[in-house]
Parts: structure tokens; sequence; C-alpha cells
């Protein structure tokens, strides 16, 4: 009974609200940004630039600069040290997300305000759980437990009171009661440091519970799972959890991990969702059964515009507003939040699937491409492209990161290449050569630039592949103190240090 009153409560307040900014996109926006810059009006930042609720979309974007990370970071550093409106109104958040960065070595800290949290991240929750049951009601999702794997958290490196930690730690530290009751493992267990220790012990603690949905990163879920596939003795996880029946997924791409997850849960009634989670904010979700792209949550606390691909090297870069984006080509993420972000270059780069209602795909990172000889692989290219490689050559692929090999100085005849590191799950291709050709011919496939730079093998010559032993992008990320949930390995990158240190870190 108390699953089906929270089913019906959910859904009252997410589905009917989903389906108004389904039908008004651009009214919702607007008024989330009226919101946004009333209650900042007052903040250092909101008076630096003239806030009110009356101005209007096209001024806002011209008064106020597109900001990275490193460009807004003085301002964001007032916060986290304990500075009240600076920018977001009332005193210093206690939370604050951590991130990667992914390609720095310091972590990044955002703000994480009330008003983020709970209108943005737990809001989308919610959606995301009334989407859950109204899509799937025959797996009475709530009758049993979501196995949810967070992150860390500890005490802000910058002094005071606050809580820093990756997002979903943060997220999971502060659920109501309610939806406490609904997961596994307890917190102590879930907000482990030490992550083998973590595995180990939340594979113990769920083995004999009724676990109905998965929620987590696809990379750290396998090795849980596994791992509770040898402590049960069992070959397949229905024969653990045999009501199992939704895993919700995001942070990577999930093309590569799909086929690995049939094999470890042969059940024909698993269903799989995608949600678009950062710690910046919760952006889109999947909405539709049978389809991978992503609603754009649009009244979340979250005002978006969209950087074309042709300014993303623009000193001054100009994003185009939500009316104004095409179906087809790739934008960057700006984002104005509730968290007190503003015109916040967030790094990810999608491509609209659909403008009624706004759907995207996630297509990879502005830093993360391949574009060394004009070639412009990105990830989407290069997640699509190991997929086949992997299906053409019956293995499963773990992780993978590429990097261009550049032309030799002072060589008539050297040509441009990519390098190729690819670690498997089980044995790896007993015909390497099919896989690196798989790769290669599904990349000229998917992207003609590429196509061009290979023909005839003039500018670029067939892709160089290294098939790693297991283990060697967890011996990398240690290396780099970002074992856990929420670090992910850079799939490409124009620069080869990422490349040469995994392939350094390969067990001797």
């Amino acid at each position: 009974m108390l699953d089906q009153l929270i089913a019906a409560a959910v859904q009252l307040g997410s589905l009917p609200r989903l389906a108004r900014v389904r039908q008004q996109p651009l009214a919702t926006q607007a008024a989330v940004l009226r919101y946004l810059l009333g209650r900042a009006q007052g903040t250092e930042w909101g008076r630096r630039y003239g806030y009110a609720t009356s101005l209007r979309a096209d001024e806002f974007a011209r008064r106020v600069p597109v900001s990275t990370y490193e460009q807004l970071y003085p301002e964001l550093e007032k916060v986290l040290r304990g500075q009240p409106n600076v920018l977001w109104p009332g005193p210093t958040p206690h939370w604050q997300a951590r991130s990667s960065g992914t390609t720095n070595a310091r972590s990044k800290y955002i703000p994480l305000t009330t008003e983020a949290l709970h209108g943005n991240h737990y809001r989308a929750g919610r959606d995301m759980l009334a989407l859950s049951t109204h899509l799937y009601p025959a797996h009475r999702v709530l009758q049993g437990k979501t196995l949810s794997l967070g992150g860390t958290r500890g005490p802000s490196p910058f002094g005071g009171a606050a809580q820093a930690g990756d997002v979903s730690a943060l997220i999971m530290q502060g659920l109501p009661s309610w939806a406490e009751y609904l997961r596994t493992p307890p917190l102590p267990l879930a907000l482990l440091d030490e992550w083998e220790e973590k595995i180990e012990r939340i594979a113990w603690h769920v083995l004999h519970q009724d676990v109905r949905v998965l929620a987590g990163v696809p990379t750290w879920m396998i090795v849980l799972l596994r791992r509770v596939l040898t402590l049960a003795g069992a070959t397949d996880i229905s024969q653990v959890w045999p009501r199992l029946g939704l895993f919700l997924h995001g942070a990577v791409a999930f093309g590569p991990y799909r086929e690995l997850f049939k094999q470890l849960i042969p059940n024909p009634q698993m269903r799989y969702l995608e949600i678009y989670n950062a710690s910046e904010g919760y952006f889109a979700l999947q909405d539709e059964p049978d389809s991978e792209d992503l609603l754009l949550l649009l009244d979340h606390g979250i005002y978006y515009e969209f950087l074309p691909a042709t300014e993303f090297n623009s000193p001054t870069p100009r994003p185009v507003p939500l009316e104004a984006v095409e179906v087809g080509p790739t934008y960057a993420l700006v984002i104005s939040t509730n968290a007190g972000l503003w015109r916040y270059l967030v790094g990810d780069t999608v491509r609209f699937t659909s403008l009624q209602p706004y759907r995207v795909r996630i297509t990879g990172r502005t830093k993360h491409f391949l574009n060394a000889f004009g070639e412009e692989v990105v990830v989407e290219n290069a997640e699509a492209a190991v997929a086949a490689a992997a299906r053409a050559t019956g293995t499963l692929v773990r992780d993978f990161t590429a990097a261009p090999i550049y032309f030799a100085t002072g060589a008539a005849t050297s040509r441009g290449s990519h390098e190729w590191a690819v670690e498997f799950t089980g044995p790896p291709p007993a015909d390497a050569a099919l896989f690196g050709h798989t790769l290669d011919q599904e990349l000229r496939r998917l992207n003609s630039d590429y196509d061009a730079k290979r023909h005839r093998d003039i500018a670029l010559a067939a892709p160089r592949l290294h098939l790693l032993p297991a283990g060697t992008f967890e011996a990398w990320l240690r290396s780099r103190g970002r074992l856990g949930g929420q670090f992910k390995v850079p799939r490409l990158s124009n620069s080869r240090q990422i490349l040469e240190e995994v392939l350094a870190c390969q067990p001797a």
C-alpha cells in the first residue's frame, strides 16, 4: 500500500507539470529567467549587471558575459569561503558539489544552494520516479529497494562548516525519509570513502535484499554486480534479484555497456532509463521507453542558452536562446541557475533531436574531441564506433581513450593518425585487426570529415590500437586520486597526456 501511495503522490506532482512544460516550453523558460533575475537582483552580481524581473532575455545576454569555471571562479571562491549574497541571495550554502573536471587535476567546486537542491535535483528525481512508475507499472519498482551507488563527501577544503563532495553523495545525504526508505544500502555504507571497501561491503549487504531498481554510473555498477554474482555463486543477476526491472543510469554513455548488462541481467523485462545529471544541475531525462532522447527539463530553476560549435573558440561567444536552436547541430550548454551560476559554460555538448518537445542527446564535451587534422571526431562518434567494433568481434568494452599521433617533424612522408587504448570486460578480441578495422570504418561512415582525411591515407593513416590488460584504467584513476563513482575516463583529447599516462599504468 505504501508504494501505491508514493507512486500516486509523485505522479500527481510531476506528470501534469511535465505535460504543461512540453506544451509551453518558451513561456516556461521566460518565467524561469524572471524568477532568477528577481531573486538575484540584490546580490553583488545582480547589482553589477542591473538585474531586474523586467530585464529582457536579449538584454540579459548583452550585459552578462559567458563564463567558464575558471572565469567565474573569483566570485565562486567568495561563496565557497563563506561570503553571502555574492551570486545568489542568502547565507553561503552548506553544500559544495565537487567535480573532477575530467582533464584538470584540480577539482571544481560548485555551491549547492537550497533552491538548487530542492528545486532542481530533488524535483528532477521525483520526475524520474514518476515516469518510472508510470511507464512500467507492472514492475512495481517501489515495492522493493533501489540500489544506488553514491560518491563521497567530507569537510570543505575552503574551511567553515560546509560539506563538499560528489553531487550524488550530497543529494543522498539529504533525501526525505520516504525516499531514504526506498533505497539501499544505508548511508554509512553508501558514502564510504574507500571504493574497494565500499563495493565489498555493499555487495554483502544487498545480497539477500529485494532489489528492483539500480541507480548509478554503469562503470561502477558493473563492478558491484560482478561481485554480487561471485558472492551469490550465480551466473546472472536475475538469479539473485528476480524482481529487478529497471536501471537508472547516467554520467557516461551507455552504448558500450549495453551488451554487458544484457549478459549480467538477461531478463527480457529489464528496462533502462537515462538521466543527465551533473554537479551544476539536473538537465534532462529519458521520458520515453523506446527512445534514447532526453527531455530537457525547463522548469527546474535553470535558464538555458546554447553555444553553436562555430563559437566554441570565440573570445566573445554568442549563445542562442532555446527558440533559436535547430535539430542536428552541436551546441554547448550555457546555463543560469538557482545555484548562482550565470551564463556558465558547462562544457557538455548536445544536439537536439526534437523541438516539439525539446529533446537532446549528449554528444560529448567542448574540450573532448579529436580535431588535430580537421577530422572533428566527437565523443558520440567514438562511442558508436567502439560499440560497432565490439559487436563485430564479440567482445565487451569497459573503457577507452584516444589521442592523435601528430605528424613527425622533418619527415616528408609522415601522416597523422589516431591512437586508441581499449580495455575489455572479459577476454580481448581474438582478432585485434578486425576490431581496429571496424572501428575505423564505422568512424568513416559516421563522420564525413574523418572519412575525407582517411581517403587513401592521404592525411590520416589507419588508427593504432592498444588492447589494455584488465585494471589499467582503474590503476590510472587511482594514480590521479580519482577512483570513485563521479570520476570517469576522458574519451577523446587532442593532447596525448592522458593516453600516455594510461599506457604507462598497464600492469607489468
